[in-house]
């Protein structure tokens, strides 16, 4: 199976109403995807990515190497316990703390927090798309994420180091993410990351010409109320060579309020009788607005 590909530069187009449709059906059964002519600078991204290893060269490799991780690999057997990662975590909003990031350039964090600027139009833009799928405003998705001090936006700096015996640890146990969406900038030459569809784990090829790989989280899952699934995945440990992952969230503030738009609900509460009722003058019609009209009912509103 292959991965779907949005391609934002059919978006203004005659092929809006396909990649629209190629969007929703992604969320709906995949849970991920890959965009494509997203707009944010690739010269910016590959400083970026170089810039990450640059760092992770000079001030994380050796510490990772003579880790405790690293010394029980060959004497106790599969290890389920821990992650074969290094690893940092960078708040862009509401706050910023990037400069707290032990021995990080003044370069990196310049070129980090201009490629998140970008990266936060392309993430405000999806969830205006996946709004407009969804049937609901197009500000529904950052309102509700809001709080009161709008979204919450950070960055795991991930690097699956090289594994001399990558079928004893994963680099990531299987999980889903908690947040809404997570953007993805990752190697474009080491593999590494899956996710799971029907059942199956799919690999997920390193990220060519600097696509974003975006997948959907538990909040999106709930707010969508089902529609849109955060899906299991998980990074394999690999023999030849160190995966680069920098993976971005678009998330919830802390003190949001999260619940299923209500536009999205079934209605719920409301007396058989009065459907029955309602059903005899509309049995030729559509039931979605019937069904809008028993949610008004149940809320008091005849």
């Amino acid at each position: 199976m292959e991965l779907p590909v949005i391609d934002f530069a059919a978006l203004n187009g005659q092929k809006r109403s396909k990649t629209m449709a190629l969007l929703n059906e992604a969320c709906e059964k995949w849970g991920c995807f890959q965009v494509d002519n997203h707009g944010i600078d690739k010269e910016l991204m590959e400083k970026v990515k170089e810039l990450v290893n640059v760092h992770y060269d000079e001030n994380l490799k050796a510490k990772f190497y003579e880790s405790e991780i690293v010394e029980s690999l060959n004497s106790n057997g599969f290890i389920s316990d821990r992650d074969w990662e290094t690893t940092f975590f960078i708040w862009h909003r509401p706050n910023n703390n990037i400069h707290e990031i032990p021995n990080i350039s003044k370069e990196l964090c310049e070129t980090m927090d201009e490629y998140i600027a970008q990266l936060l139009k392309l993430a405000e833009t999806l969830s205006e798309l996946m709004c407009e799928n969804l049937g609901l405003d197009p500000n529904h998705i950052k309102k509700a994420f809001s709080g009161t001090k709008g979204p919450s936006v950070g960055t795991k700096v991930a690097i699956y180091p090289q594994c001399p015996n990558p079928d004893l640890v994963r680099g990531l146990r299987e999980h889903t993410d908690a947040g809404g969406i997570i953007l993805l900038l990752q190697d474009d030459q080491v593999p590494g990351l899956e996710f799971l569809k029907d059942g199956q784990w799919q690999r997920i090829p390193p990220s060519r010409n600097n696509t974003i790989f975006v997948n959907t989280g538990d909040q999106l899952e709930v707010l969508s109320n089902g529609r849109y699934k955060s899906v299991l995945h998980r990074v394999m440990a690999e023999k030849h060579g160190s995966r680069l992952s920098i993976a971005t969230f678009y998330n919830p503030a802390g003190d949001a309020m999260i619940s299923p738009a209500s536009e999205l609900l079934y209605p719920s509460g409301y007396c058989f009788g009065d459907y029955l009722k309602l059903y005899s003058t509309t049995k030729f019609s559509e039931k979605g607005p019937r069904f809008e009209s028993m949610k008004m009912m149940a809320n008091g509103h005849h």
